[in-house]
């Protein structure tokens, strides 16, 4: 006959057990931690650039008022529309282009002005961002 061997855990083992254990949820706890913080600071940034590019395009739209108040003082005369173009505004068969910038971000604007007999004085042609990084690539 075979003798029965058993083995037993001391009162060291369990302990030992509960450590690991509390040690394992402390290191995740920590991760889940870090994981929230810097989910927080992307969608702060994210915010931040949804504003700027918002407002870029608030400005663009203001110069498209401004141009559409000038279609109608020209009345159809493209040598008048473009001696009164504002600064940094050039106009290239028929398309007035521009730029918006806020130093960062650059909104590239072109309007294609319309026939006098249009409802509409103006329609976009091109309304593109630019993002400056800062990195080489």
């Amino acid at each position: 006959m075979k003798k029965k061997s058993s083995i037993s855990f001391g009162p060291g083992a369990s302990s030992l057990i509960l450590i690991f254990v509390v040690l394992a949820m402390s290191v995740l706890g920590m991760l889940s931690l870090m994981n929230s913080r810097s989910d927080i600071r992307l969608s702060e940034r994210s915010v931040k650039v949804t504003e700027a590019v918002y407002a870029l395009q608030a400005q663009a739209e203001e110069t498209r008022r401004q141009l559409d108040e000038l279609i109608v003082q020209s009345a159809g005369s493209q040598e008048a529309l473009a001696s009164q173009l504002p600064e940094g505004a050039e106009m290239r068969d028929g398309v007035i282009a521009w730029q918006e910038s806020d130093g960062v971000r650059t909104l590239d604007c072109a309007l294609c002005v319309l026939p006098p007999n249009e409802t509409a004085r103006s329609q976009w042609v091109r309304c593109c961002l630019i993002a400056e990084t800062g990195e080489e690539w």
